[in-house]
């Protein structure tokens, strides 16, 4: 099976890194919470680093099924304003002092996540936002921001609001918003909203936020201040069917009870997961609409085939080590079986060097299951049609399979196991 294939198994999710300095040294890094919850929901996070030039090479990580983006540095406003709210130069480095870690512009970041929500609008490819990333998203599309929410809301005239950044009480922080009825946020908690308050507590860890919605989003929270914490495009949100664009200010998957791993609520990760629902079903979608019925039913019986030689293939091994059978007249019978499992060994070349070597080791140890066997030369037709075949299978086919390595593989391991006691 060859990478492209292999890329083909589950649906990829695209996350940007984000850069900071340790030891002296930069590196780029991604939330484990988030990483979790992907992989968790059935996806694999694939993270696009956050390095120079790589907004040029975005096609190199095809293909892809979703992209989430989350935490960063405030996005350079030339994006979406040219007289900088109006702020004055003190104001400015008044906010520099005070979130001196956010205001340093990453423009790097800001091209490589522009481009790639763009792209998701482009091609309707799944797109979640949490914090930086719900505010990629409003610009990618029009929309404009608060260069500091508490700053520009005092200046017109706002008296109640809210605290939005505690770097005292970074994780514990919390502040109420109020939900719109009718969205996917109050679907996700329905059973912790009272239907009078319509209320839920928050994290919250930025100082910037949604300005100007853009026109094709719908708010979902506001905090009491009338800062927009949650909005989605009701046109192309729908997860069943590949459909999700939406933007979080807050981060649901960092809402933890004390050092627990407990949710604040229970509609906290049903974001990522109505997400990775919806990168799942745009998967099949885009693979599904170059499928050949006739010739997938015919693949079907093929494979079954094949696997079933395969099985057999590694049970004759197995069985043979554990009798310690070594009549040669059964071995020339069953050599053209064992060559079978020994070949599909060998056949990968998907994997690292050093994982393809190990194959290429377990295939030789079945094709040594009797002493009177001979190593053969791969056929080359068996490897293309193999190769043909397993490039058209489906997702479930393919899970099946992989189930079955695995199986291969323990097989394998007692086999090489019982053969080093012997020897």
């Amino acid at each position: 099976m060859g990478s492209s294939e292999l890329s083909m198994i589950l649906p990829r999710v695209l996350i940007v890194s984000r850069r900071t300095v340790r030891k002296n040294k930069f590196v780029d890094f991604v939330g484990e919470y988030h990483l979790d919850l992907i992989v968790g929901y059935g996806a694999v996070p694939v993270i696009v680093p956050r390095v120079a030039g790589v907004h040029m090479l975005l096609e190199s990580f095809e293909p892809i099924h979703g992209v989430l983006l989350c935490e960063g540095e405030d996005i350079d406003p030339s994006h979406y304003e040219t007289d900088v709210s109006g702020l004055s130069s003190n104001e400015l480095d008044e906010i520099r002092r005070l979130h001196t870690s956010d205001t340093a512009i990453d423009k790097e970041k800001d091209s490589i996540e522009l481009h790639l929500a763009k792209l998701c609008l482009e091609r309707n490819i799944p797109y979640l936002g949490i914090c930086r990333g719900s505010q990629v998203l409003n610009v990618a599309c029009g929309g404009t921001l608060y260069q500091d929410v508490e700053k520009e809301l005092s200046r017109n005239g706002k008296t109640d609001i809210v605290f939005h950044m505690d770097y005292e009480n970074y994780d514990g922080h919390r502040h109420r918003v109020k939900v719109v009825e009718g969205t996917p946020l109050s679907s996700w908690f329905e059973e912790s909203l009272e239907k009078e308050k319509m209320e839920i507590e928050v994290n919250s860890y930025h100082h910037q936020g949604v300005k100007r919605l853009a026109e094709r989003f719908v708010p979902m929270a506001f905090a009491s201040d009338g800062l927009i914490e949650g909005f989605y495009d009701p046109d192309a949100y729908n997860p069943d069917e590949g459909k999700f664009i939406m933007g979080l200010q807050f981060h649901p998957e960092r809402m933890r009870k004390g050092d627990s791993d407990e949710f604040d609520y229970p509609g906290c990760p049903k974001a990522y997961q109505e997400f990775v629902k919806a990168v799942v079903a745009y998967r099949k979608k885009v693979n599904g609409s170059t499928k050949n019925t006739k010739n997938e039913l015919k693949m079907d019986q093929e494979l079954e085939k094949r696997r079933k030689m395969i099985v057999r293939s590694f049970s004759m091994a197995k069985n043979m080590y554990a009798c310690k059978h070594h009549d040669h007249d059964a071995a020339v019978v069953k050599e053209q079986e064992l060559e079978v499992g020994a070949q599909f060994l060998e056949s990968n070349t998907a994997l690292s060097v050093q994982q393809e070597k190990r194959l290429k080791q377990m295939g030789a140890t079945v094709r040594n299951a009797s002493s009177c066997i001979e190593r053969l030369k791969m056929n080359e037709e068996r490897e293309r049609m193999a190769r043909s075949v397993i490039s058209k299978m489906s997702i479930e086919q393919l899970s099946e399979l992989l189930s079955f390595y695995h199986l291969m593989g323990q097989i394998c391991s007692e086999v090489l196991e019982r053969k080093l006691i012997a020897d």
